[in-house]
């Protein structure tokens, strides 16, 4: 479920994924597939997950990914389930051929 709200999104972001809904900060990116495409991940995620241990790894490795980068968009990006996100966002099918838990190849590679 799509809601748009520019008080819940975070400053500097566009949309945040909180399960069971895509939070977006205006009616235009409702429209952008590849933005939309991208939270969808994260509710896959989140969803496999079981989503309260989603929420605790996360914040986890965005902790260790600030420490080995000491800057916070490298943090988040590096992140395992925003590395996977990032690289399949414009790949509009990719959830329909998932594999589960396949933000692990994106840990393992990054060396947490």
């Amino acid at each position: 479920m799509i809601f748009v709200s520019k008080y819940l999104v975070p400053k500097d972001y566009n949309g945040i994924t909180i399960f069971p809904f895509i939070l977006l900060k205006s009616e235009y990116f409702k429209k952008n597939c590849i933005l939309i495409n991208h939270e969808r991940i994260h509710l896959r995620q989140q969803l496999e997950m079981l989503v309260l241990p989603f929420y605790l790894i996360y914040g986890l490795e965005f902790l260790i990914r600030f420490f080995q980068y000491k800057k916070w968009d490298l943090a988040y990006r590096n992140i395992s389930f925003e590395r996977e996100a990032y690289a399949h966002e414009v790949h509009l099918n990719y959830l329909k051929q998932r594999p589960f838990w396949s933000f692990l190849k994106y840990l393992r590679r990054h060396g947490i």
